[in-house]
């Protein structure tokens, strides 16, 4: 029975140092990005960036330099490897709004009104194990407080470098 001990200790040892694809990818990290927007209701946001943080695990965080208008909280998502350079990412932030005019003109806050899903598709250097640039397609699309959808979604285009020292 002794022999049989280290067996399992080896086999959890193995499993715990073997690579996984996504922790080696070139992506995690923190990057900067701009977005030309080509369509729906973001057609307006002129100068929007958006900052990401693509973690380890597959999940992300992106803000944006329009967060504050009206004022949102950062989306949240999942990323994966998609094959030569390729990252597909979809994400989804909460979006806001007034009631009405007497809401603006009470100073009442904004209040809850639904939500926004982007599906973005990434493509960095396939040859770079850590890639400093990347460019983008970007799709929207936009969700009522039921769930349901509402018009104004739209595409655009990015393009990102790394922040890095």
């Amino acid at each position: 029975m002794r022999s049989l001990l280290p067996l399992p200790l080896f086999a959890l040892l193995v499993s715990c140092t073997q690579d996984r694809p996504i922790e080696r990818h070139g992506m995690v990290g923190a990057w900067r990005s701009s977005i030309a927007v080509s369509s729906g209701v973001l057609a307006e946001a002129k100068g929007l960036e958006f900052m990401y943080v693509f973690h380890n695990d597959g999940t992300m965080t992106e803000s944006s330099n329009y967060d504050a208008a009206p004022p949102v909280p950062p989306a949240y998502g999942v990323w994966r490897p998609a094959g030569a350079g390729r990252i597909e990412s979809t994400y989804e932030f909460f979006t806001t709004a007034r009631r009405d005019a007497d809401d603006a003109k009470a100073g009442a806050g904004w209040f809850p009104s639904g939500r926004g899903v982007i599906t973005e598709v990434i493509q960095v250097d396939p040859d770079s194990s850590y890639p400093k640039a990347f460019t983008s397609t970007i799709r929207y699309e936009l969700f009522d407080d039921a769930g349901k959808p509402i018009a104004g979604g739209g595409e655009a285009t990015g393009r990102g470098s790394r922040i890095d020292f």
